[in-house]
């Protein structure tokens, strides 16, 4: 359907195992399966955890293999997740979480990562990457249409007034003029938007001579 994602296709969020459920600072997990969410561009892993008897989503790293073990709090290797401290000065991170618990939200693009700097006794610098770089350029429109409709998304995005009335107010058989941007200095707040008492609005046009 039009402007409604294609959730029910979602595997899940990614996340990673909370701590409550972890024995101690630690824990071990098997890589069960590799797979593509509609959701995401970037592959997801799918990690079983024995001892928390708890299945998670995270975002799967270059090098990461079907039945490979990954830990919580040990060291830094392909697959494992450990404190920003513990990781040393050079090597490049994904999946970063903003505080303690609150899950993996930076750096989840494919191809994305950031850069250890510095890490001194409270801090810890970190540099991001340009982000992603794509190997081919989008040249099939019927791929990009695909990639768009599984999110929800528009593709192509055309003009409001090429649109029907139901898609878009300045659109219709009409062509109606869009509504003035123009609001009264004294309405109310959330109405106040806009331009807000304007002497003129629109293009200036040149005065004529005569």
């Amino acid at each position: 359907m039009q402007y409604r994602a294609q959730s029910h296709r979602y595997l899940g969020a990614v996340t990673y195992l909370p701590s409550q459920k972890m024995e101690g600072d630690t824990a071990k997990g098997v890589v069960v399966d590799i797979v593509h969410d509609p959701a995401r561009n970037a592959p997801v892993a799918i990690i079983k955890f024995e001892a928390a008897r708890e299945s998670t989503l995270q975002v799967a790293p270059e090098g990461l293999q079907v039945g490979q073990e990954i830990e919580y709090g040990s060291t830094p290797s392909v697959g494992n997740v450990i404190a920003l401290k513990d990781v040393p000065v050079g090597m490049n991170v994904f999946c970063i979480e903003t505080f303690p618990n609150s899950g993996p939200k930076l750096c989840r693009g494919p191809g994305s990562f950031a850069s250890i700097l510095n890490r001194g006794d409270k801090f810890v610098t970190i540099q991001f990457s340009n982000g992603r770089v794509l190997e081919k350029p989008m040249a099939k429109a019927g791929v990009h249409w695909y990639i768009k409709s599984a999110r929800g998304k528009l593709y192509p995005r055309v003009s409001g007034v090429a649109m029907s009335n139901t898609d878009h107010p300045y659109g219709g058989r009409r062509k109606t003029p869009r509504p003035s941007k123009n609001v009264s200095r004294n309405a109310p707040p959330g109405a106040k938007v806009g331009s807000i008492a304007a002497r003129s609005s629109g293009r200036k046009h040149k005065a004529k001579k005569f």
